[in-house]
């Protein structure tokens, strides 16, 4: 990639980006119609940035950036798989601007790098609504495998939806 275009780069929440991810999980507009789940306590975010920082060991958030322009989120949060096994799973909010450049795709695939990295956990796992076509895409451009789908999996709207399941598992790092 050539060094003069800027790249992608995750890092921690800092306080000024408090009311960027604010609107963006309590704002239906800023939200998107596949990340609007109705209003919810509006201080929760600070409150939970002032105890950890949005880092703990079962999840976290952090900030994609571009050029130093906050972009989104990206968080975690670890996932019982079995009666002692754990896998990650992600998700990710972007501001609407930022949308349908491929910012989102580069930080999944920057999350799961992050992860397999930092952590001893052997799956990251996604799901996103049938209908969430561009997520789907980026998922899979970012590395997941699509695994199938989860009928009447997410409440969302006055409606259960299915979502569609996506995994990495560290085997899939270098290949392809």
């Amino acid at each position: 990639m050539d060094d003069d275009v800027p790249r992608v780069v995750l890092r921690p929440v800092a306080e000024a980006d408090l009311d960027l991810l604010e609107r963006l999980t309590n704002d239906p507009v800023a939200a998107g119609e596949h990340q609007w789940f109705g209003w919810h306590d509006p201080g929760y975010l600070r409150r939970r940035w002032q105890e950890t920082g949005m880092l703990t060991a079962e999840s976290g958030m952090l900030v994609p950036t571009l050029g130093g322009r906050v972009l989104g989120l990206v968080s975690w949060h670890r996932s019982r798989t079995g009666p002692t096994s754990y896998c990650w799973n992600v998700g990710l909010v972007l501001a609407p601007e930022a949308r349908g450049h491929g910012h989102g795709t580069e930080a999944q695939r920057l999350l799961v790098e992050y992860l397999f990295a930092h952590t001893q956990l052997n799956r990251v796992e996604a799901t996103t609504e049938v209908d969430n076509r561009a997520e789907q895409r980026s998922l899979e451009k970012a590395g997941f495998t699509r695994e199938g789908v989860l009928r009447g999996y997410g409440f969302r709207d006055g409606e259960w939806r299915d979502s569609v399941v996506y995994s990495v598992v560290r085997s899939d790092l270098g290949k392809g």
